[in-house]
């Protein structure tokens, strides 16, 4: 198997497409697609680069009869080095992924308000307006919104795909790259504590135009109140979302907080625990429950496993650190 069936191999292995792939080398897809048509090969930086990026030996890349990849050890694998041109990439992705996720749960939050208020509508006008149509009108909009909503959420997800491994994955980074997100970091740190105190108030203030409707005991005017309600409530979660983003997006790139390297560890050491506990679990619940036909009882087992695993998890991490 020739380098250009590889990279094609390996990129789709991945589920990156020419694009993706070429923004992660710092190359056009021009190139990439050339690399993979055979009608020029990467130089050795490009392929050393590529190793690294599909987590295979640059031997495997290089030796044609070589057709299996030959994958790298963990150590090998956490000497990823990510640019200074990646990590502006990745900032402005997010930033873009941020505004998305929060439009489009806005959608997500709106969604059931039309439906509301002409259910309102309609009961305090029944004879003037049709029931059938009102529930109709406000299905076909809430269906709508969350469809555009979903579509949104699966085009964030797949903007942010190649930077992936930045969740899971240890990684080094190329010199001014911790500088350049540390200084942003400090930038926005005032920013990102009035923003939460901001959303922090709108969500517990969204309450009043329900109370305060809920005074006058009008039912279409408490119905008003409760879309009131949702138009806040939304704004609320949309400043959490692009605040939260923005903020997770640089503690990515520094390695801290949830994203630490020992918390990547810790978290790659916990699969490995659930991936024996959990099979142990089903085959004793299935064990069980055929040899006894208790299956209306069995069912307590996995509230009590879910319970004894996190006390698993907690004793594994306490022994790691003695």
């Amino acid at each position: 198997m020739i380098l250009a069936d590889k990279i094609i191999r390996e990129r789709k292995k991945n589920g990156w497409t020419q694009e993706e792939l070429a923004e992660l080398m710092n190359v056009s897809r021009q190139s990439v697609s050339k690399w993979e048509s055979a009608q020029s090969i990467p130089d050795i930086n490009k392929v050393i680069r590529l190793s690294e990026l599909f987590g295979v030996s640059t031997d495997y890349l290089f030796k044609d009869e070589m057709e299996e990849p030959e994958f790298v050890d963990s150590e090998e694998a956490a000497n990823r080095r990510l640019t200074l041109a990646e990590a502006h990439q990745f900032l402005q992705i997010k930033e873009r992924s941020a505004k998305i996720i929060a439009f489009a749960t806005v959608l997500c939050i709106l969604s059931p308000i039309t439906l509301i208020v002409l259910s309102g509508i309609h009961s305090q006008n029944p004879a003037r307006i049709n029931e059938t149509l009102v529930t109709g009108i406000g299905l076909f909009v809430l269906i709508v919104m969350v469809t555009c909503a979903v579509a949104l959420f699966i085009y964030s997800g797949s903007q942010t795909g190649p930077y992936h491994f930045l969740d899971e994955e240890i990684f080094e980074t190329e010199y001014g790259v911790t500088g350049m997100v540390k200084e942003r970091k400090k930038a926005y740190g005032g920013q990102y504590n009035r923003n939460n105190i901001i959303a922090t108030c709108l969500a517990i203030l969204g309450v009043l135009p329900l109370i305060l409707t809920a005074v006058a005991e009008n039912e279409l005017y408490m119905i008003f109140g409760l879309a009131k309600l949702l138009v806040i409530e939304a704004v609320a979660v949309a400043l959490f979302i692009l605040n939260g983003i923005r903020w997770e997006s640089m503690l990515k790139l520094l390695q801290e907080g949830e994203y630490s390297k020992e918390r990547k560890l810790e978290s790659h050491r916990n699969n490995t625990i659930a991936a024996i506990y959990w099979p142990v679990m089903l085959a004793l619940y299935l064990g069980y429950s055929f040899l006894t036909n208790n299956w209306h009882i069995s069912w307590v087992i996995w509230p009590v496993a879910g319970i004894l695993y996190g006390a698993v998890i907690a004793m594994a991490s306490l022994f790691r650190k003695k």
